[in-house]
């Protein structure tokens, strides 16, 4: 199983320098775990630099592995 958080996915989207690195893990979906707070920091930073519907296909090329929650489990 990959994790990518939230930097990785924005180099990715943005084709930057270290893009490659990241898409191998990313593009895996089978093997992809995504936690939702990277989901949630992903679209906020592409609404802010770019907009809504380029946000939305990010979020939804996202949904494409396991979404997990982030949460603290206290016994």
């Amino acid at each position: 199983m990959n994790i990518v958080d939230s930097s990785g996915w924005l180099e990715f989207l943005s084709d930057g320098p270290n893009a490659n690195d990241f898409s191998g893990p990313l593009l895996e979906t089978d093997h992809l775990i995504v936690p939702s707070i990277s989901i949630f920091e992903v679209f906020k930073v592409i609404l802010r630099e770019r907009d809504e519907d380029s946000a939305l296909i990010a979020v939804s090329l996202m949904n494409q592995g396991k979404v997990v929650d982030l949460r603290t489990r206290y016994k």
